[in-house]
């Protein structure tokens, strides 16, 4: 059965084409520097908003035709509905042209009566999902584990008050980890939905600390248990369902990882919406993670500026992206991780092909960005002005300053004696500005 049988595998026709199922700017063997387009990106398709998600909002029920549903074929048994969504995924990404996708346990797999029974339906779903990777060749980018949607959750997993649900969250971390190994994932996210809180009243923040760093250390134990050579990641968001999320932003990750030893065990995955409701600009984020040490993967989506909360919007600022794969190229690129498209359609987009038309957008928006990142970096002039504008500390004085050879009691006397009155430079943002802007409209 074919699920879009009117869409033929989508294809690259060039920056001028009007066609809006064919990519203007992503073209996949296109080498941009010393990789193709393809290595660069390493684009992901998720599997919750794509193929889970009906269109449902807390003001409305579901909009999008999703025949894979069980609520709208009746009679459809779970699992046989969870095949078909599985089929239809599949066929997707493939006409699509990407070679991963992400999923969460529950999204490829319906609930059981007991925990046991889950394990199992999600086991058979496993198996499903490998005959089709087999055959496809699409491989997965990163498994991850829903332990916040279910009511148990509504205090959080790793740091609930009850260590029952603790515990149910570590078994479901365990299976879900045993299983993207199995399934060859390169990656495991770690996202804490609920790993924060709404009222100091009845909150002891250190004790949730301390549980959620128990659990996190778990973690690690289990993957090195189980030979899962993969990526621990952590995905940060400030606010959203919690009032105070305890993984704020990158850097709020980063000092809770030394605090606890556990900042060799795992990296980021930075979402891009997530950036911006935490009041940072997405290429801050990626820089902060860089220079930390700790990137490692992105949920590329946007947001919207008048609306406070996580939309997952397709990217369609190019300037926005080009900036943070100015940082990621810095940065030297993507090992493990990727571009994985945590986005989903608006409600009023119905039709199955929106779903290509959407993500053909985000590709090119993707794509157009490397390209003017590549050029910035190649033509040298904006990391030349920047790289001159603290060409003093490469002077003896501030290697003198960076070593510490100097007091401040020196530094006091040695003004004093001079008469030197230092006199500021402009720092040249507009024309900065002006130079990003220009390999943005000249990318080709």
């Amino acid at each position: 059965m074919s699920f879009f049988e009117g869409t033929a595998p989508i294809a690259y026709e060039g920056p001028e084409s009007t066609n809006p199922l064919a990519f203007r700017w992503y073209d996949a063997d296109r080498v941009v520097g010393s990789r193709t387009m393809s290595e660069h990106l390493r684009f992901a398709v998720c599997y919750w908003h794509s193929f889970a998600w009906d269109g449902a909002d807390i003001f409305g029920a579901g909009t999008l035709d999703r025949p894979w549903h069980p609520a709208n074929g009746p009679g459809l048994e779970p699992i046989a509905a969870a095949k078909m969504k599985m089929d239809a995924a599949f066929e997707f990404i493939s006409k699509l042209g990407v070679k991963y996708f992400s999923f969460h346990d529950i999204d490829i797999a319906p609930a059981g009566a007991t925990f046991a029974e889950t394990c199992r339906y999600f086991d058979e779903m496993v198996e499903y999902a490998a005959d089709k990777m087999s055959a496809t060749g699409i491989k997965l980018l990163w498994g991850t584990t829903n332990a916040f949607s279910h009511r148990r959750f509504m205090s959080g997993a790793s740091t609930n008050p009850d260590p029952d649900m603790f515990k149910y969250a570590a078994a479901q971390v365990a299976h879900c980890l045993q299983r993207t190994h199995d399934l060859g994932g390169e990656n495991y996210v770690l996202w804490g939905g609920r790993e924060g809180y709404e009222t100091l009243l009845n909150t002891d923040m250190r004790r949730e600390l301390d549980q959620m760093a128990r659990f996190m250390t778990m973690v690690v134990e289990h993957k090195h248990a189980i030979g899962f050579d993969g990526t621990l990641l952590i995905e940060p968001k400030p606010m959203e369902p919690t009032k105070h999320q305890y993984d704020y932003d990158v850097a709020a990750v980063y000092a809770f990882l030394q605090r606890y030893g556990l900042e060799q065990e795992f990296k980021v995955n930075i979402e891009v919406n997530h950036a911006t409701l935490s009041g940072h600009d997405f290429h801050h984020e990626v820089a902060t993670a860089v220079n930390a040490g700790i990137f490692g993967s992105i949920d590329a989506n946007a947001g919207d500026p008048r609306l406070g909360w996580d939309l997952d919007l397709f990217p369609r600022s190019v300037e926005e992206m080009t900036l943070g794969m100015l940082e990621i190229l810095r940065g030297g690129g993507f090992t493990t991780g990727g571009l994985m498209f945590d986005t989903k359609l608006r409600r009023q987009s119905i039709s199955r092909d929106d779903l290509f038309v959407a993500h053909i957008g985000g590709m090119d928006t993707m794509a157009k960005s490397l390209l003017a990142a590549h050029s910035i970096l190649e033509d040298g002039e904006l990391d030349r002005r920047r790289n001159e504008r603290y060409s003093g500390w490469n002077t003896p004085v501030g290697a003198d300053l960076l070593a510490g050879r100097m007091t401040l009691q020196q530094l006091h006397d040695e003004l004093i004696a001079s008469g030197h009155e230092p006199q500021p430079v402009s720092g040249r943002q507009e024309l900065l500005e002006r130079i990003v802007a220009r390999h943005i409209d000249t990318a080709r």
